[in-house]
């Protein structure tokens, strides 16, 4: 973490205060977004305040911006919303970056052999990961999402634990503890996606930050690193770890992460291997309306360069349980004018990302649903098991069944359509009168409703 604790940070040191040149500035953009004309960051920024000097967000501009998002959704997008049924399988919660927006995480010393402290984190070996994906896959899931802490003894593969224990000192200089130094051998990463790699079910694994990770002490290009890792089963590549790409930003909520530019260069490096990925921005903490437009902005560049994301994801900052609350580097997170916004603006702002994402779990059902009038398309998946935002202090749930979606779709006079991973496959579902919905997409899909999960379908043995 560079030495600096959370109570030392200053988050009014990147303020910053949205100054009105004219008030026709938010006219010329919303005029820009009407002609779909492509936006500038300049732009964005009106967008997302509503260009005015006054404080808080003004209402008959915040609704012209998420009327004309809306439409553009339902020009560009039609208006089925989607999901996924799948299941999330983190592998472990060791960690030592120390983000400052993250209570997922547990100091990976803890699960070290000769520690006798208890601790509420876990490690999952592959045999841990397989089984649970497998019984999963009796629920219907077409795919496994798993996003994990980065664990010291986690290698790429049995080459990587070579070099990285060749090193003189490697827990200082590559911050790698051999697995037997750990009660439970969380395996190699190219081990974990090949155990979660049953009959098919596609795997969606595998973000920037664990690239790195799983890349530390080495001269390997992410290309290559997401060439092994695809070998091993891996589908796609979840595009979160980015945060705000902008390092200012970044030095106060994640200083030990890796930086903007290492971000775009490993998703560059995994769709450079054949890889689909996502893109995400979490917000609502220490950044403010200028850095938002310019995450979009980096964003919507890399997309020009590769073509390989295949939606957006605005994240929401869920504050409670976090180190930024609890030292009281930030009082809350975004307003509900502020997340609407966010959703409209990226649908306005990305003119190359056709799926924007409404997350339940960072939103809520009843918010979620009005963010699909706001730009959105997508509402997210079943989950099954989530486990980092209600750490961080989430309490909107972590299962949802097709039936769920259904009924809660169509109640705003929306189709809903079962989809896969990659937005290739699609299924719309009547909505009829018996209510016996269930997902069809997955290896073992066929059309059973599905149930909430027993508890021990979902964690590893102890």
């Amino acid at each position: 973490m560079t030495g600096r604790s959370a109570a030392d940070l200053d988050a009014d040191a990147i303020s910053f205060q949205h100054t009105v040149e004219s008030d026709q500035a938010f006219e010329n953009a919303l005029a820009k977004a009407r002609d779909g004309d492509r936006l500038t960051v300049d732009d964005a920024v009106e967008l997302l305040t509503t260009g005015t000097e006054r404080d808080g967000i003004d209402h008959e501009r915040k609704e012209a911006v998420l009327e004309l998002a809306d439409r553009r959704r339902a020009e560009e997008v039609g208006d089925d919303v989607t999901f996924v049924a799948n299941l999330n399988n983190n592998v472990t919660t060791a960690c030592n970056v120390g983000c400052l927006f993250c209570n997922f995480k547990d100091t990976a010393h803890q699960f070290e052999a000769d520690h006798d402290a208890d601790h509420a984190g876990f490690t999952k070996t592959p045999a841990d990961s397989r089984r649970i994906v497998d019984d999963a896959l009796d629920l219907g899931i077409s795919e496994v999402c798993s996003v994990s802490g980065l664990h010291p003894a986690f290698a790429l593969d049995d080459e990587h634990h070579e070099i990285l224990a060749g090193f003189d000192e490697p827990a200082r200089a590559v911050n790698y503890k051999p697995p037997a130094v750990y009660e439970t051998d969380p395996g190699t990463y190219t081990e974990q996606i090949n155990a979660m790699s049953v009959d098919g079910v596609h795997v969606h694994s595998i973000t920037p930050e664990e690239a790195y990770h799983a890349r530390r002490g080495t001269d390997w290009e992410y290309e290559t690193v997401y060439r092994r890792l695809r070998d091993a089963g891996l589908d796609s590549a979840p595009g979160t770890a980015a945060e705000i790409l902008v390092e200012e930003v970044r030095d106060v909520i994640c200083p030990g992460k890796i930086s903007s530019d290492e971000w775009i260069e490993a998703m560059a490096g995994a769709m450079a291997a054949g890889l689909d990925t996502t893109a995400t921005i979490m917000y609502g903490h220490v950044e403010n309306e200028r850095h938002r437009a310019m995450h979009l902005k980096r964003v919507r560049d890399l997309q020009d360069r590769t073509g390989g994301i295949r939606e957006f994801v605005p994240l929401s900052f869920v504050h409670q349980n976090t180190p930024l609350y609890e030292h009281g580097v930030v009082d809350g997170g975004a307003s509900d004018a502020e997340d609407e916004l966010m959703i409209a603006v990226s649908r306005l702002f990305f003119d190359n990302i056709d799926n924007i994402q409404s997350s339940w779990v960072k939103y809520g059902d009843a918010k979620g649903l009005k963010l699909l009038n706001c730009g959105a398309n997508d509402f997210m998946g079943t989950i099954l098991s989530e486990e980092i935002t209600k750490r961080a202090g989430g309490s909107y749930g972590e299962f949802r069944s097709v039936g769920d979606y259904v009924e809660l779709i169509a109640a705003i006079g929306r189709r809903p359509v079962e989809r896969s991973t990659d937005y290739r496959t699609k299924r719309p579902i009547s909505v009829d009168d018996d209510g016996d919905y269930g997902p069809t997409l997955g290896p073992r899909a066929d059309g059973t409703p599905m149930v909430e999960p027993a508890e021990e379908t979902l964690v590893a043995d102890d």
